[in-house]
Formats: structure tokens, C-alpha cells, sequence
């Protein structure tokens, strides 16, 4: 059976979010890209704790397109140490899944 994922990726709020959620649709890498647009995120960065309006991506893709799919966000995320965190999808529609894996074809 193939192997599917929940991708989670900040961002900065605005535009950032849209361009890298259209760049992931565009080249099939992501299925779908969920933008929530407000979110309050704390967090460590150069030894003091900071804090960041941002966006949250919630990608579905399949596992045979992560790569391609990190390198992608790498190559336009502004950040330095961009958050990509890759969830399997357990359980899930089979339909759904049909329409991911679909999707994610030429």
C-alpha cells in the first residue's frame, strides 16, 4: 500500500504562505495545502525564547514526493530553519487517498 503524509510547514503571515502553498500545487508535490492564516507560534532561536505571527501549510502528499518536496520549500522559505514536519497518515478515506495519489500525477 502506498504511503501518505500530513506535511506542516511555518511561515510567515501573507504572502509567503500563498506562494509557497501555490509552488507545492503547481509542481504536484502537495495534492492539497491547507493556509491557516493566524497562528501565534514561541519558540527558541539564538538562545532566547521569540515569538511569531505566522502561518501554518498543512500539505498532503504522498511519502514518494517528500523530497522533492523539502527541496522545494527549502529553496523559497525565507527562514533560515524552516519547520517541515512530515506525519503518516494512518488511517484515512480510501477515496481520499485515491485523489491524493491521483493528484500528484503529471
Amino acid at each position: 500500500m502506498k504511503q501518505f503524509l500530513v506535511v506542516l510547514i511555518t511561515c510567515p503571515a501573507g504572502r509567503h504562505s500563498q506562494r509557497l502553498a501555490r509552488t507545492l500545487v503547481n509542481k504536484r508535490l502537495a495534492a492539497c495545502v491547507n493556509i491557516l492564516p493566524h497562528v501565534q507560534s514561541l519558540f527558541w532561536w539564538q538562545g532566547r525564547v521569540d515569538r511569531a505571527r505566522e502561518s501554518l501549510l498543512v500539505v498532503k502528499t504522498a511519502a514518494r514526493r517528500f523530497e522533492a518536496l523539502r527541496r522545494a520549500v527549502s529553496a523559497v522559505h525565507p527562514y533560515k530553519v524552516p519547520e517541515i514536519l512530515a506525519l503518516p497518515i494512518q488511517h484515512a478515506h480510501r477515496p481520499y487517498l485515491r485523489w491524493i495519489d491521483t493528484s500528484l500525477k503529471p
